[in-house]
């Protein structure tokens, strides 16, 4: 064993001081925030029925969000991760449903992801009033026209990290429109397209 010095033997690492906006060790909020928004990332709806109160009777109301945190996790079996704010009414949703379904968003789509995504938006139920979608014949949920994919999916484990909770679920059902429409991104807080 090293001969150490007694005053440095107890002496215990000095504290680490709070950045301002920020956490005792690493980078603030702002920081994190702006290096992060260099990544761009697909745009996808994330889409489910409520479960029904009465077990025989119709399902709930359609619930939807917008989101970026969305990706492919596993070949075999096909896994994807989808991260969702803890408490949300999305997160609500999806502890109760383990079915729900993602809608790739095509760059002509850009009203659809902003009307999902608005802070203090109205009800559902209003947001898809005037949409063009069909139901998922596994989740029930609602699968977008138009968009560049829909996949069907199914929570097969739930898993908290910071204030989000992380979905792991696999894919039951995906399908491709038959034309080819431009994707839409998110870069640097803005949708974009990739032209």
């Amino acid at each position: 064993m090293p001969n150490v010095p007694a005053s440095q033997e107890s002496a215990s690492p000095p504290p680490h001081p709070a950045r301002p906006g920020g956490h005792a060790e690493g980078v603030s909020n702002d920081e994190f925030r702006a290096a992060m928004s260099r990544l761009a990332a697909g745009v996808v709806l994330v889409t489910a029925q409520e479960p029904p109160l009465d077990p025989e009777g119709p399902g709930g109301e359609d619930a939807g969000m917008t989101a970026t945190a969305f990706m492919s996790l596993s070949l075999d079996p096909p896994l994807v991760l989808l991260s969702v704010r803890a408490g949300s009414r999305m997160d609500d949703v999806l502890t109760e449903q383990p079915l729900w379904a993602v809608s790739v968003l095509a760059e002509n789509q850009r009203h659809i992801a902003d009307r999902f995504a608005m802070k203090g938006r109205v009800s559902d139920r209003l947001l898809f009033r005037d949409l063009a979608c069909a139901r998922g014949e596994i989740s029930g949920a609602p699968l977008l026209d138009g968009t560049l994919a829909t996949l069907e999916c199914r929570t097969e484990q739930r898993v908290t990290a910071g204030d989000h909770v992380l979905l792991i679920a696999q894919v039951l059902t995906t399908a491709l429109p038959a034309a080819d429409p431009a994707p839409l991104a998110y870069f640097r807080g803005r949708y974009r397209g990739l032209t």
